[in-house]
């Protein structure tokens, strides 16, 4: 299906220059999701790597409100595609830079021509890693995106972020069967809101046969944090993702 697509071959150039793409999904929403995958690259950044930043999720794009980002913000169009503009160290594309911050109520091929134009057009410089912003839930633009990340990039894993409520946690466990089936890599599972005790979380890796990543504490000064990167790196959410760093490299 991919394949067969003139953009294919472009978007495997575009992302030949990533060491690898850290795709993060969530099995439902409300899980804090798009907060941990901004914190992750902003984190990464902060530790010296080459970090990017891409907001996928074509309905709801929200990481620009987490780095403080104008979705009006006017791009740097080349002959050859689209820089993306740096916030904060971190390389940034995001769907809500071509809509206004508005999301997009699109389904089946023309989701999947959104995403395939998004990827085909950024121009992303080297970097060591590229963070993917997933729509949450298992939906068909969550499967375009792992199927064409997994198929042109050789180190393409996927996170996914739950809490240790019953229903995330169910949820969870079909989102990691699907991907299992799938063949796709999954690097682990992070935990956010986490009390710091042994949860269900922890069984459903056993389970599955992942590994916990990251807990990730509820941490009321968060929300006052967002939309200024140097203060969310600050917060107790913001120091807990060091441990996905120092898991994953």
């Amino acid at each position: 299906m991919y394949r067969s697509d003139p953009r294919f071959s472009v978007i495997g150039d575009r992302l030949r220059s990533i060491d690898t793409v850290l795709v993060v999904a969530s099995p439902k929403g409300g899980v804090g999701k798009t907060t941990i995958a901004a914190l992750t690259a902003l984190a990464a950044a902060g530790r010296g790597l080459q970090a990017g930043l891409l907001d996928l999720d074509l309905t709801n794009p929200c990481t620009h409100i987490v780095l403080g980002v104008d979705p009006g913000l006017e791009l740097i169009e080349e002959e050859k595609g689209i820089v993306p503009p740096r916030i904060h160290g971190v390389s940034y594309m995001t769907v809500a830079f071509f809509t206004g911050g508005r999301g997009l109520a699109l389904r089946g091929g023309e989701a999947t021509n959104v995403i395939l134009e998004i990827l085909a057009v950024t121009r992303w410089p080297r970097l060591r890693l590229l963070v993917v912003d997933t729509p949450p839930g298992i939906r068909d633009e969550v499967l375009d995106i792992l199927n064409i990340a997994s198929t042109i990039h050789h180190d393409s894993r996927v996170v996914v972020v739950t809490t240790a409520s019953r229903m995330a946690l169910e949820a969870a466990r079909r989102l990691l069967g699907i991907l299992r089936d799938g063949g796709f890599r999954v690097a682990g599972l992070v935990e956010n809101m986490a009390t710091g005790a042994r949860s269900g979380v922890d069984e459903l890796a056993e389970a599955m046969g992942v590994e916990v990543l990251a807990r990730v504490p509820y941490d009321p000064g968060l929300e006052d944090a967002l939309g200024n990167p140097p203060a969310l790196l600050k917060t107790r959410a913001g120091r807990a993702l060091e441990q996905l760093l120092g898991k994953l490299f």
